[in-house]
């Protein structure tokens, strides 16, 4: 079983294991440049950047699109859906797993965090996966912390911070987000 095989099913891991140096900033690493040149290419020629970004993420669904520049840093534990969209500075985090569902779109500065630390000791890492259903609307700069699904056609209002789900068809907005109407 692969460390992010691990991560996913609950276990921790102590950043310096040589399993989780290995298999994890290997990826971090085959992420990190894949990003570097995707955010260097002219933002004019998309075709450049539509080849790096398959690259990047094993594939590239249908009418989906990620506005450079952005960071991901462990793509191999992110799975688009068709037609995504993503405005520039999406960050991800991603060990613990992303899942973005059809026609999802995030504004600006947007950040998905699926990793902690453990409080007691900061070396060990612990992950749990963030889940947005088809055509959520996630507005510029929120975060969205591990273990949060947004329902499908949610709207997160901007600058809010996701800790917990949020149903099909509702707004949250706020630090941390709470549901203020259904759609």
């Amino acid at each position: 079983m692969s460390v992010f095989e691990d991560l996913r099913n609950g276990k921790s891991y102590d950043i310096r294991d040589e399993n989780y140096l290995r298999e994890a900033h290997g990826e971090m690493r085959r992420c990190r440049h894949l990003c570097w040149k995707i955010n260097q290419t002219d933002p004019y020629d998309r075709e450049s950047i539509i080849t790096l970004e398959r690259e990047l993420l094993g594939g590239l669904p249908e009418g989906t699109f990620l506005t450079p520049p952005f960071q991901i840093d462990i793509a191999c534990c992110m799975k688009l859906g068709r037609n995504v969209f993503a405005n520039h500075g999406l960050t991800a985090m991603s060990i613990g797993t992303i899942i973005v569902e059809d026609g999802v779109m995030f504004g600006p500065e947007v950040g998905l965090f699926t990793v902690n630390h453990e409080p007691h000791n900061i070396r060990v890492i612990m992950t749990k996966e963030i889940h947005i259903k088809r055509n959520a609307w996630i507005g510029a700069r929120v975060n969205i912390l591990p273990s949060v699904t947004i329902g499908e056609n949610a709207i997160i209002g901007t600058g809010s911070v996701v800790t917990h789900d949020v149903p099909d068809n509702c707004v949250a907005v706020g630090v941390p987000a709470k549901i203020v109407k259904e759609v």
